[in-house]
């Protein structure tokens, strides 16, 4: 079975670096894991039009580079499915979106994880990708199944520490721009009040044990985050790294031949 990259460094207390894509294009994972700079790749499933061949294409693509990954962001309303496909296919990893409540977060654990003596999982066998090694396996890759979740609702923020209580989360992301949704706050990232959640968030996970992410624009923005403990970062995507570039770059060579 092939290394769980991102488990290996919670469990030895690492950082962690990813980065997101809405392209089910493998060659482009494919890049993310030959630049040899990320851990893992975090395909975002909530935004972006796929199926599930694409699934396994994508987790072919992760197993060509060693010390790599990948995770997966599932909408809510289809999480109990896209986590079971996208597990057989050979990703790894789990970001569940939009828990509110403990008993949303167990739901997600229990997806997840295998249904043996002992664990709360409802897992089971599958003949997908995952399977090919066998059962034992099988068991082995549900149980290193790192489930990160995502805090961007009011009720997530006033229900943190008993989310974050619940056997199994591994790892939690604020979402500003949900969160000030649901607020009254839409479209104030920078709010004091959504930056007083998002530190909250933060501080919160840490004192409970449970790893804070940051997903970030540039390097620069790591700073900020580093002094408040955090060494989990995921840097950009796709989509926004294309549209900084025809923008900037489109605009500069306008000036240059309009200037000519």
């Amino acid at each position: 079975m092939a290394e769980n990259r991102l488990r290996t460094l919670l469990r030895e207390g690492k950082p962690t670096f990813g980065t997101r894509l809405q392209s089910s294009w493998p060659t482009l994972t494919e890049l993310v894991g030959r630049s040899k700079n990320f851990d893992y790749v975090e395909f975002l499933a909530e935004y972006a039009p796929y199926d599930l061949y694409a699934l396994d294409n994508l987790a072919r693509a992760i197993e060509l580079s060693p010390n790599f990954t990948g995770l997966i962001k599932m909408e809510r309303s289809a999480q109990a499915h896209l986590a079971v496909r996208a597990m057989a296919a050979g990703i790894q990893n789990l970001l569940f979106t939009d828990v509110r409540t403990a008993a949303d977060a167990e739901e997600c654990v229990r997806i997840a994880k295998p249904e043996i003596p002992g664990s709360p999982g409802t897992h089971g066998n599958d003949a997908g990708r995952a399977a090919i090694g066998g059962p034992i396996e099988l068991i082995k890759r549900y149980e290193e199944s790192v489930i990160v979740l995502m805090i961007e609702k009011k009720a997530a923020v006033e229900n943190l520490e008993s989310i974050l209580r619940v056997k199994g989360v591994d790892m939690v992301q604020f979402g500003p721009s949900d969160y000030g949704i649901s607020i009254g706050l839409a479209g104030q990232r920078e709010h004091p009040t959504v930056i007083e959640a998002r530190e909250h968030t933060i501080k919160t996970a840490i004192k409970l044990g449970v790893r804070p992410r940051a997903e970030i624009g540039s390097p620069a923005e790591a700073e900020y985050y580093l002094k408040l403990g955090v060494k989990d970062f995921n840097l950009s995507t796709d989509t926004a790294i294309l549209a900084a570039f025809y923008r900037d770059q489109g605009s500069r060579l306008r000036e240059i031949v309009n200037g000519a």
